[in-house]
């Protein structure tokens, strides 16, 4: 450990010694997240695997997708009376069990049509 000394003297000739601890702090992260145990119950699984297996081969499906997959939540809402925010409802799509999977059909979806079909894709955003 390392010390700090300081020598302080008065005017009656007395000599006082500061020492000081220095601590250190270790900060570590650790993970809480574990994989899920393959034995687990998961009756969505397949659904899921499917929503993910959804390949785009066809302008007029993609544009579907990019129409009826939203850009963001439609749910989420600020209230507000007179320039007063009453109250805000926060995006509720996150507990939708298909979420992330959706998102990534219509993230799909938008690069077919941006890479493969050289479409301005700004208007479904």
């Amino acid at each position: 450990m390392n010390h700090s000394h300081a020598t302080i003297t008065s005017t009656k000739a007395k000599q006082f010694v500061w020492i000081a601890k220095e601590t250190t702090l270790e900060l570590t992260t650790t993970s809480h997240q574990t994989a899920p145990p393959s034995d687990r119950f998961a009756p969505l699984q397949p659904i899921r695997q499917w929503l993910d297996t959804i390949e785009i081969h066809d302008t007029e499906t993609a544009r579907a997708f990019c129409q009826l997959i939203p850009a963001r939540c439609p749910f989420e809402r600020t209230i507000k009376l007179f320039d007063r925010t009453l109250f805000s409802i926060p995006p509720l799509c996150k507990l939708n069990p298909f979420y992330e999977q959706v998102v990534g059909l219509r993230f799909r979806a938008l690069c077919y049509l941006a890479d493969e079909c050289g479409e301005d894709v700004s208007r479904y955003c």
